[in-house]
């Protein structure tokens, strides 16, 4: 063991205060590099700052050469302290080939940061973050738009290579209160007005679709859009041929700043294509949608497939396929925007069943319960003309209808249906014997016949009015053929035409005047009818008449 050698601990304290020596050196000279480009950077700022105005001139300069347009810029900022960060306000851009009295291109606040200076002078160029605040573009109309400058674009990787050479990407693009404006160029037409509440747009390069995030409040009607998707690459000489896909939604639309309707209306859905053919499929509920003339809330869900055009907002249904409560509705047509104002004109061809004939009364008329029940198929032409009328004053529709197993909801109505049908057959007693439960205050009751019946016809809707050219109403023992008009606020019905019944006329009544009218029989007996006579019915929803029309 002697000859093992041993280390004194005291031995190795000169080396360890030597360590320390030159561990405080060190700290001392970091902390000075530190400071030194602390002061560096600071300067570098202040520098920057001081020469702004003249970075803010070349700034305006390269912008005006590159979009060949007259440039404002009200303020120009750039800071090293914390990375690379320019900030400015007041961006306007004035096509010089173009006779605009508002800037094509206004910005009210921007601003972009690259944290390192690796992303600066990288190839290409990397940009975290671009903020952009209170943004409008004014597109000039179509037949001016071959003046406008060329947008950035063109590069497989970049924002820009055309011109400067510099290729750039940016992280992410914010924008807050952004404003699109899409002039018609023609009198009187109103322009597209696109207003979004936020935009965000990430992994932003030419030749390459972005990524999107975009919230909006719907003008009419009023209410919330959120959509995500991926637009581009932008096609700047053609932009209806950019592509375009996502999702949205909208929700909290309010009806009612639609003049004519109410009522919640949620809606989901997806599409895609490019940006003047957009393939929409999607879905929409509102369970208390409305008109006004009524005030009825009915639930309605709809399924649909369209085809937009983002350019003007026309829109092509392929179809909607609608349920109103309990009766189907497919529509299929244009909604297309008026050229002359404000609004959309509105065509539909629309198919109705099967359904419920109470669905469709309680939804437009103000009287409740509804006139009549029963199933229902239905064929109208539908349009819907632009302007501020209510929705019911300006419908207009014309169609065909066929409607079984009708009851009335009015039992006088009910009962002189009865009435009608248990003496065309004959059957006098019965008919009597209904009569007398009516008058005793029975009916309801078990001897109420309540014998359905069967309506055909043809239509036309127009100003809170239905007029009927041919109705056709059936039950057994009697065939009807009317026409005449029914206000959609219940006051009023007016139909006149001609009752053909199986029976005689004597065969309708009991007793001595069943005997007193055999020899009239003949003088009412026409065509293979037993009895064929004139009849009206009028009055009101709460008071209707049917009866002999003794004008014919």
């Amino acid at each position: 063991m002697n000859d093992i050698a041993t280390t004194n601990p005291t031995s190795l304290e000169p080396h360890r205060e030597q360590h320390r020596t030159l561990r405080r050196v060190f700290l001392w000279l970091c902390g000075i590099a530190v400071v030194l480009l602390i002061g560096a950077l600071i300067a570098g700022d202040i520098v920057l700052h001081r020469a702004e105005p003249i970075l803010q001139e070349k700034v305006i300069a390269t912008l005006s050469t590159r979009f060949d347009s007259r440039v404002e810029l009200g303020g120009f900022h750039v800071s090293m302290v914390k990375g690379f960060e320019v900030w400015g306000s007041g961006l306007k851009l004035y096509p010089n080939h173009l006779d605009m009295t508002v800037p094509l291109l206004e910005v009210n606040r921007f601003s972009f940061h690259a944290y390192g200076w690796r992303q600066l002078f990288a190839t290409p160029m990397y940009i975290n973050r671009v903020q952009v605040s209170g943004l409008s573009i004014h597109m000039p109309p179509k037949s001016q738009r071959q003046n406008m400058p060329h947008l950035p674009g063109g590069g497989s990787d970049g924002i820009d290579q055309s011109h400067s050479g510099i290729k750039i990407l940016v992280g992410e693009i914010v924008v807050d209160q952004a404003d699109l404006v899409i002039e018609n160029g023609k009198p009187g037409k109103v322009p597209l007005d696109f207003e979004i509440h936020q935009l965000r747009l990430k992994s932003v390069g030419a030749g390459r679709p972005m990524k999107f995030h975009a919230t909006l409040v719907n003008p009419k009607p009023v209410g919330n859009i959120d959509s995500t998707g991926d637009f581009g690459p932008f096609d700047a000489e053609s932009p209806g041929d950019t592509p375009i896909d996502g999702h949205y939604s909208f929700s909290h639309a309010d009806l009612s700043t639609l003049k004519g309707i109410a009522g919640i209306l949620a809606s989901t859905g997806d599409y895609r294509g490019q940006l003047d053919e957009i393939d929409v499929t999607g879905e929409t509920t509102t369970p208390d949608f409305r008109l006004n003339i009524a005030d009825h809330p009915v639930p309605l869900r709809t399924q649909f497939h369209a085809v937009v055009d983002g350019i003007n907002g026309d829109t092509h249904l392929l179809p909607v396929d609608a349920w109103l409560a309990h009766t189907h509705i497919v529509a299929k047509g244009d909604v297309v925007r008026n050229p002359k104002g404000p609004g959309h004109n509105i065509q539909l061809d629309v198919t109705v069943g099967p359904g419920r004939i109470q669905d469709l009364l309680l939804l437009a008329v103000k009287t409740e319960p509804p006139l009549m029940t029963g199933g229902v198929q239905l064929h109208t032409t539908f349009h819907l003309p632009p302007g501020d009328q209510s929705v019911t004053d300006k419908l207009e529709l014309q169609g065909s209808f066929a409607i079984d197993g009708v009851h009335f909801s009015s039992d006088k109505f009910q009962h002189d249906v009865d009435q009608l049908s248990l003496r065309g057959q004959g059957k006098a007693k019965e008919a009597s014997d209904e009569n007398s439960a009516m008058k005793n205050g029975n009916l309801p009751g078990a001897t109420h016949a309540d014998i359905a019946s069967e309506m055909r016809g043809t239509f036309t809707f127009g100003q809170d009015k239905l007029t009927v050219s041919t109705l056709n109403y059936e039950v057994p023992g009697a065939q009807i053929a009317l026409n005449g008009v029914y206000s959609l606020d219940g006051q009023t019905f007016d139909f006149h035409g001609t009752a053909r019944l199986d029976a005689h006329i004597s065969q309708m009544v009991r007793g001595w005047k069943s005997v007193l009218l055999k020899p009239v029989d003949p003088f009412f007996a026409k065509d293979g009818a037993g009895t064929e006579v004139p009849i009206q019915v009028t009055g009101t929803r709460s008071d209707p008449k049917i009866g002999l029309d003794h004008k014919h």
